[in-house]
């Protein structure tokens, strides 16, 4: 059960350190104001929460009046870890503008791919980092710094940052990242150094916790929609068609339902958090077959983690990559040769389209929302690590940025809520039947 402590923020020391932002403390001067320590985001809004809900609140985002380091004394560094997002050059710049205009640190230093720069043997010193330099990077896709996957001895990387005197580090990934992240803080606190950790939230798939939505979630539905659609037409040109849209979301199902609801031309969704079968009464192939029979055409939107637990023979095989997650079945190809092998027992012609512009959703520049939305969690990470605040990341909830312990953000991996809004109105939206979406 949640406590008010899981959501206390750490600190360094005591912040006594005058901000060079010329911000107000007062409140109808006209003058943007600072955010002060004792403002709160609850956790719980509805009425009919729980009642140990409504007393949990996380410590609002934002510039404060006092700050715990001396610009003059900080060494800044930056990196990037897992897979590629958009969004993802747009915090890096705003990060450097942030600690550069805002706050007057000079050296801040970019960590080149990942956990992986913060290991001597890859020989990937840092380079340093400037206005002029990140200036343009956010009009492109992938990561000026580089990445990679794996993690890497934290002793190891708290040895890297003090050889660099790095006493500020911003690290930008999804869940992975942010456990490192938190050994990282856990290897400096041992050793007793004052190295600010702070992490921002990086994940296409939108799965972690505590946090409402993550960069580059947007820009993934706006292209996932687009194959939909071009599923879809494929789909409606031909007698009997079948289009198969497969996006990312190991765990969760975020893309895909988002993506569903954006595109309006899906009639079944799959995702990893609901089972589903193929075969009997309320099979996918026999509610395929008799969507065709009335429509003669059809659109499945799959998510890359939806049905694992059909593949035995992939299941039996795995292997796992360089961050230890487990390498799925392509249930892209498997739903695509299990429906083909269905209607041709059936002796019944179709015309089947697979689509998969899972790449192309990660490595494209970020649109405008993703674009605006990850400088602001960038601008909100210098913040925090300015004012002395550690092991946390920047969260969003209810509208309002906030400072989320990095201990509650790994303690669990967000998914949707098959009883919740989201999955409500994807419900809505295909028209699948709700014994299918619940695996019954």
């Amino acid at each position: 059960m949640l406590k008010p402590e899981d959501f206390a923020i750490k600190t360094l020391g005591e912040a006594q350190v005058v901000s060079p932002i010329k911000f107000s403390t007062v409140r109808g001067d006209g003058i943007v104001n600072f955010i002060g320590n004792d403002v709160t985001i609850p956790y719980a809004i509805n009425s009919d929460a729980e009642p140990e809900l409504k007393g949990l609140e996380f410590e609002s985002a934002g510039p404060r009046k006092e700050i715990y380091f001396r610009p003059g004394e900080v060494t800044a560094a930056i990196m990037t870890c897992g897979g590629l997002c958009p969004g993802l050059n747009d915090a890096i710049r705003a990060i450097v503008m942030q600690l550069h205009y805002k706050y007057e640190v000079k050296k801040i230093l970019g960590i080149r791919f990942g956990q992986q720069g913060l290991d001597p043997r890859t020989g990937a010193e840092p380079v340093e980092l400037t206005p002029e330099g990140v200036k343009d990077i956010h009009l492109h896709g992938g990561s000026a710094l580089g990445t990679s996957r794996g993690a890497v001895d934290p002793e190891v990387m708290v040895d890297s940052l003090v050889r660099h005197g790095i006493n500020l580090l911003f690290s930008l990934g999804g869940d992975g990242t942010q456990k490192g992240n938190h050994a990282i803080f856990q290897a400096a606190d041992r050793r007793g150094l004052k190295i600010a950790v702070v992490g921002v939230p990086k994940t296409i798939d939108n799965d972690i916790s505590f946090v409402y939505r993550t960069f580059g979630l947007d820009t993934a539905v706006t292209i996932a929609r687009e194959a939909v659609r071009c599923a879809h037409y494929e789909a409606v040109s031909a007698y009997n068609a079948v289009g198969l849209v497969k996006v990312m979301g190991r765990q969760s199902g975020f893309i895909a339902g988002f993506t569903v609801l954006a595109a309006n031309d899906a009639n079944f969704c799959l995702i990893p958090e609901i089972p589903f079968t193929l075969d009997g009464e309320n099979g996918l192939l026999r509610l395929l077959e008799e969507r065709l029979n009335r429509r003669h055409h059809a659109v499945i939107v799959t998510a890359e983690g939806a049905g694992q637990e059909l593949m035995k023979h992939e299941q039996e095989a795995a292997t796992y990559d360089a961050s230890g997650n487990i390498r799925l079945g392509d249930i892209g190809f498997f739903l695509k040769n299990r429906i083909i092998e269905h209607f041709q027992a059936k002796n019944i012609p179709i015309d089947l389209k697979y689509i998969d512009p899972s790449y192309m959703l990660r490595s494209v520049p970020a649109n405008a929302n993703d674009s605006m939305f990850a400088a602001a969690l960038g601008r909100r990470a210098v913040d925090a690590g300015m004012a002395g605040k550690t092991d946390l990341l920047i969260g969003y909830w209810h509208d309002y940025f906030t400072h989320v312990p990095l201990p509650l953000a790994i303690s669990r991996r967000k998914q949707v809520d098959p009883e919740g809004e989201l999955w409500r109105e994807v419900l809505s939206t295909t028209g699948q039947p709700v014994a299918q979406a619940a695996g019954l």
